[in-house]
Order: structure tokens, then C-alpha cells, then sequence
């Protein structure tokens, strides 16, 4: 059935069209990849911890982050009732499942990131382009 639903919409929807799309949507929003990197790499952390390593987040923006990815399944919160209340973050089962997925993009980007820069700076200085 899933298969007739993908056909009939496929013209329609656009996460049908690219099946990447909802993928890219999730993960590679603004700040999600810098959110599940620190978790990945540092392990649980605190708000302020996070806020540090990441460095040019703003505080409400990383909270706005840190809940959409609690929501999506990949960002665990815990919260201890302490005094002071104390809540930390660490990355899910799910956010460690993307772990092979941003190592071959860090694969990518070391063979292929100079390309890109000659690209650009080649595309730039086309007088054509002007």
C-alpha cells in the first residue's frame, strides 16, 4: 500500500519527489548538525555546556534546537529534581544512527571541498557571469 501512496502523490509532494528531503529537513536544519556533533563527540551535557561548545548560538535558539530534537526522536532530555534543578542532553539511539551518515560527509568534504572553492572562485571570475 505504501508503494500506491508514493505513486499517486509522487507528483504532488515534494518528499515524495526526493526522498532525501524530509532526511535534509530534519538533520541539516540550521544548528541541528553543530547540536548532534557536540552531543555525539562530548557526550552528556548540561544547556551551558552546549551553548559554550557551539559558541555563536544564541540561548533561545538553541532551545528552540534542543526541543526540536527531543521531539524528532534524536536529543534525549533529562531532567533531576535537585536544588538547583539540574537537566542535561545527551544524543539518542536514533542521533547515534546518524553517525555513519555525517562520516562519510566528513569524507566528502576533505576530497572535496577545495573542488568546490576552485568552482566557485572559477565561476566568480567569468566575466560572463557579470
Amino acid at each position: 500500500m505504501a508503494g500506491t501512496k508514493q505513486a499517486t502523490t509522487a507528483g504532488s509532494e515534494p518528499e515524495f519527489a526526493c526522498p532525501v528531503s524530509p532526511v535534509v529537513d530534519i538533520v541539516f536544519s540550521r544548528w541541528t548538525t553543530p547540536v548532534l556533533w557536540a552531543l555525539h563527540t562530548y557526550g552528556r551535557q548540561r544547556f551551558v555546556e552546549l551553548e559554550r561548545r557551539i559558541g555563536t548560538i544564541t540561548p533561545k535558539v538553541l532551545t528552540q534546537r534542543l526541543r526540536q530534537l527531543e521531539r524528532d526522536g534524536l536529543v534525549v532530555r533529562t531532567y533531576h529534581p535537585e536544588v538547583p534543578p539540574r537537566v542535561e542532553y545527551e544524543i539518542s539511539e536514533l542521533g547515534l544512527s546518524l553517525a555513519p551518515l555525517f562520516a562519510h560527509l566528513t569524507e566528502w568534504g576533505a576530497a572535496n571541498l577545495g573542488r568546490v572553492e576552485e568552482a566557485r572562485r572559477a565561476y566568480d571570475a567569468d566575466p560572463a557571469r557579470r
